[in-house]
């Protein structure tokens, strides 16, 4: 039995840039994403040969099937595929988040598999490769609209600066932040659960289809991602700027399709900015999932209480990526 734990992650900046009809046609793509303490579980062993059906997949559903052909959850099933599992195997799904939420469950979902099924046929597999492989099984096999970004969060773990586009496709860059820096962020973000999206997949296919006509926006949220950076590591600007530039973006990203937000999503960030927070993006695709706030430590009580019907989500950041937390053979 193998057990691998996978966090989710936030995207700060430069999401939209890091999906191939891009950095293909406009140059390198850039994001900046942390990943944080919530976490995906995958248990996987080979299933022993004594029950009527031949594998095991519990995930919201639980399908019995005989062949991976079979198999309903489409990342499940073309995972297999890919590594040419053909024994039967039962998978088991936990996660700390819901999926559809916009912070890279589907994703960390495939990250975690892939790394407990190489584990399992006795393959030890590199962060690299680990990433290239989740986003060949998302993208070219299962069709899923996804970009780039959250795979290799997930692989690596960490705050990053990751790099799209060019021969190696991706590059990733460790953001040096003091300690001091990173607590003070951390306590200066809250993050909210403003309801699931059902058609995440259909927002992020409407924003791929419409990137070469937002070039202009894309370019300036790829600017925001640099002037953050800077304000992390070695700029004297107040971190607090910080926080006004995730409204630059979220402004920017707006303007993407008109998918990405609804009259919820816009009362719940107005609600947010008049109570104190200064700034503040919705993660993920858009349309739903969580909302998250840079509030400075003296707004936060005003902020909570005007958001008091959304369920507050505490977090940390954290630096393992896809780990094996269990292991037997």
């Amino acid at each position: 039995m193998i057990f691998t734990r996978t966090p989710y992650r936030i995207s700060f900046f430069g999401g939209g840039t890091d999906y191939p009809v891009w950095f293909d046609n406009f140059g390198k793509g850039k994001v900046l994403s942390a990943t944080i303490d919530k976490y995906c579980y995958l248990g996987c062993r080979y299933f022993p040969p004594f029950f009527e059906k031949k594998s095991r997949i519990v995930w919201s559903k639980i399908e019995l099937v005989d062949h991976p052909d079979e198999i309903e959850h489409p990342t499940v099933r073309e995972s297999l595929i890919f590594l040419g599992i053909k024994d039967g195997v039962e998978i088991h799904h936990y996660g700390d988040l819901p999926a559809r939420s916009g912070i890279g469950s589907s994703s960390s979902f495939v990250v975690g598999l892939l790394h407990a099924l190489n584990l399992l046929q006795g393959n030890a597999i590199v962060k690299r490769k680990l990433a290239l492989d989740a986003i060949h099984v998302e993208q070219k096999m299962a069709g899923s609209n996804v970009g780039c970004q959250d795979q290799v969060a997930a692989a690596y773990g960490g705050f990053n600066r990751i790099t799209f586009g060019g021969p190696e496709i991706i590059s990733i860059h460790p953001i040096s932040i003091s300690p001091e820096t990173r607590e003070l962020l951390e306590e200066n973000l809250l993050m909210f659960f403003v309801g699931l999206s059902r058609n995440a997949s259909e927002i992020a296919a409407e924003q791929i289809r419409v990137t070469r006509q937002k070039e202009k926006e894309l370019g300036e949220m790829l600017l925001l991602a640099d002037e953050a950076e800077k304000i992390l590591t070695n700029s004297p600007r107040s971190l607090d700027d910080f926080g006004s530039l995730l409204h630059e973006t979220w402004m920017l990203k707006r303007e993407l399709t008109n998918a990405i937000s609804n009259a919820h999503i816009d009362d719940v960030y107005k609600t947010g900015r008049e109570a104190g927070a200064l700034g503040g993006k919705l993660l993920g695709a858009g349309s739903g999932g969580f909302m998250v706030f840079y509030v400075p430590s003296e707004k936060q009580k005003t902020v909570r209480e005007a958001l008091k019907n959304l369920l507050h989500v505490p977090f940390k950041f954290e630096n393992t990526g896809s780990t094996v937390i269990y292991s037997v053979l």
